[in-house]
């Protein structure tokens, strides 16, 4: 989902890590006594320490839920936690820190992108499976399987998929001239960018241009320039605190019915329907996963993870996390092993029945899962259609 160093930027800070990388202690190849152990790397303080927290959860309830139905192989789960702050360095030191002195060989990470890359020659090395479950720059993709990671996967579709199908579901609906307002982090610019490529096929522009900063509370000064340059819709991948704060004052500029949302942003959740309806009446977001999703497994997750945590609605990070669990499970049973490699090569092979359809891994360990695009219409979000999110390797 989020991630939060440029490209240029991200390379040299990447280089840096890896070059200054501790020699890691080699894993034991088979989990030692009764238990397995599973990291997850997220950001447990910092500006994004809530969407790690919604990680942390989501694994924790699949770790007691196998555990309760007797394990894996006859062994138990732990889950330990690493804090990344959403910091490559820190996201680093914390799967260092795992591998070397807590013995695990299965790590989930990390919400951030600019982590999971930092992350991905460290677990190379050591030659321990990165399940990414949350954080969605391409590049993640094209550096793994025949990219060069191979002890690198991914469960969770990418910006570039996500912006192709946002873009092109918009232009069916008669919108060809779009502003931006999107959060200034690589997520927000990155979405953006890979919206760019898909601009001419779709006979679409960009009429202006703006990012926000996370802590931005004041969109008045850049709504008044949107309405000025005639934008049908507002081009916006951010932070779901923000969209609220925006639809509110779209509202109060009279902007509601003129001015549609497009992107990833949380429009379609209950809370931020209510805090402008008519703002987000025609709202349209591509999502990996929804609580009213109309699946029997999914409707007791949410249901589950609403009794576990005292009635705290899981979002999609809860819900891909807890995913990645039950996956990593499943790959240990097909593999009838704990040891890294067998496990490794049940994940290459597998085809897992997600909430949301069949999971399978492509060449470069990505998973072509579905993806649903959706329209807020009648204050309610309506399913517009499921997608493949198969990565055109051709088009990088």
């Amino acid at each position: 989902m989020r991630w939060k160093s440029s490209g240029s930027r991200l390379g040299k800070v990447v280089a840096a890590l890896a070059a200054t990388i501790v020699t890691v202690s080699a894993v034991a190849s088979e989990q030692d006594g009764d238990v397995i152990k599973i990291g997850v790397v997220s950001p447990l303080s910092g500006a994004n320490s809530r969407y790690g927290a919604y990680a942390v959860k989501g694994a924790d309830l699949a770790v007691n839920e196998i555990n309760a139905a007797g394990g894996v192989l006859g062994k138990k789960l732990e889950l330990v936690q690493g804090d990344s702050q959403c910091v490559p360095a820190e996201g680093v030191s914390a799967t260092q820190r795992m591998i070397r002195f807590d013995n695990v060989s299965m790590i989930i990470g990390d919400v951030c992108s600019s982590v999971t890359l930092a992350m991905q020659p460290v677990v190379e090395q050591a030659g321990v499976l990165l399940i990414n479950a949350a954080s969605s720059n391409p590049e993640i993709t094209y550096r793994a399987g025949v990219g060069g990671y191979k002890w690198t996967f991914r469960t969770y579709p990418t910006d570039e998929v996500r912006a192709a199908a946002a873009l092109e579901f918009a232009v069916s609906k008669g919108y060809t001239k779009f502003s931006v307002l999107s959060v200034d982090t690589d997520f927000g610019r990155g979405a953006i960018n890979f919206t760019k490529k898909y601009l001419s096929r779709n006979h679409a522009q960009i009429v202006s241009e703006d990012y926000y900063k996370e802590t931005e509370t004041d969109f008045r000064p850049v709504l008044s320039k949107i309405r000025y340059v005639g934008a049908q819709a507002i081009l916006m991948y951010g932070l779901a605190d923000t969209t609220p704060i925006v639809a509110q004052q779209m509202h109060e500029m009279g902007l509601a019915g003129k001015v549609a949302l497009i992107g990833n942003a949380e429009f379609t959740t209950p809370s931020t329907i209510a805090a402008a309806p008519d703002v987000l009446n025609g709202a349209i977001e591509t999502v990996a996963w929804l609580p009213s999703w109309p699946d029997r497994r999914s409707l007791k997750f949410v249901a589950d993870y609403k009794n576990a945590y005292s009635g705290d609605m899981p979002n999609v990070h809860a819900y891909t996390h807890w995913e990645a669990v039950h996956l990593l499970a499943q790959a240990i049973r097909n593999a009838h092993s704990t040891k890294d490699s067998d496990v490794r090569a049940a994940l290459i092979k597998i085809k897992y029945d997600s909430v949301m359809g069949p999971v399978t891994f492509d060449d470069h360990q990505q998973a072509v899962v579905p993806i649903v695009l959706l329209e807020v219409v009648g204050n309610k979000a309506v399913n517009k259609g499921v997608l493949s999110s198969r990565v055109d390797y051709s088009a990088h």
